[in-house]
């Protein structure tokens, strides 16, 4: 995909900043971006925040792999091309959520760090919090809910993350939030933590 700026497009310059969009929320706009394999526990835990964070009055939204392939993504399969494209409107969606004041959580596989940094960069390194949700393969096979493993391992799915497509672990997240030893309610906790 081509990642210039075409050429007639001029940014206009608004009247209201983002301090001031976070001081009407009384909150400070920031994301968090939750990658790990496909059951790892990134959609569970993030599900859970965001009700937690919404209880306490924040404003929240979340993002997560099927509700942007469902429809703003329809168009993009499983290729590294398309995985990369994927991660880069996700990307700039959460720029600009946390541009709006948001709390915006991502759950996204995101397995190339390259497409994770470009997200920290467009965020902005002080409103981009990398959440590493680590569980071992065969952790993630047993909890897999929608069968996917299975079907990967049969090879009726192409480009697996996981199975028959690489995962690149984060080099520096601010959290690593390992599954395999952590329940839901200590993960919840530290990710809130990132936030204070």
């Amino acid at each position: 995909m081509n990642q210039e700026k075409p050429e007639n497009i001029y940014e206009t310059e608004g009247k209201v900043s983002f301090q001031q969009r976070c001081d009407n929320l009384n909150q400070t706009g920031q994301v968090l971006w939750f990658t790990g394999l496909s059951a790892s526990g990134k959609s569970t835990i993030a599900i859970e925040l965001e009700k937690r964070l919404v209880d306490s009055g924040k404003a929240v939204y979340r993002l997560d792999g099927d509700n942007i392939r469902s429809g703003l993504n329809k168009d993009l399969g499983f290729t590294p091309e398309d995985r990369d494209e994927n991660i880069r409107r996700v990307a700039e969606l959460a720029a600009l959520f946390k541009d709006a004041g948001l709390i915006t959580l991502v759950s996204f596989i995101s397995p190339y760090q390259e497409k994770r940094d470009f997200a920290r960069e467009l965020v902005g390194d002080k409103y981009f919090h990398e959440i590493y949700v680590k569980a071992r393969v065969e952790t993630c096979e047993e909890r897999d809910p929608k069968g996917l493993y299975e079907q990967a391992r049969k090879g009726e799915i192409e480009n697996f993350t996981g199975i028959s497509a690489p995962y690149e672990e984060p080099e520096d997240p601010e959290l690593v939030l390992d599954t395999d030893k952590f329940k839901l309610e200590e993960c919840v906790k530290k990710a809130r933590a990132l936030l204070a």
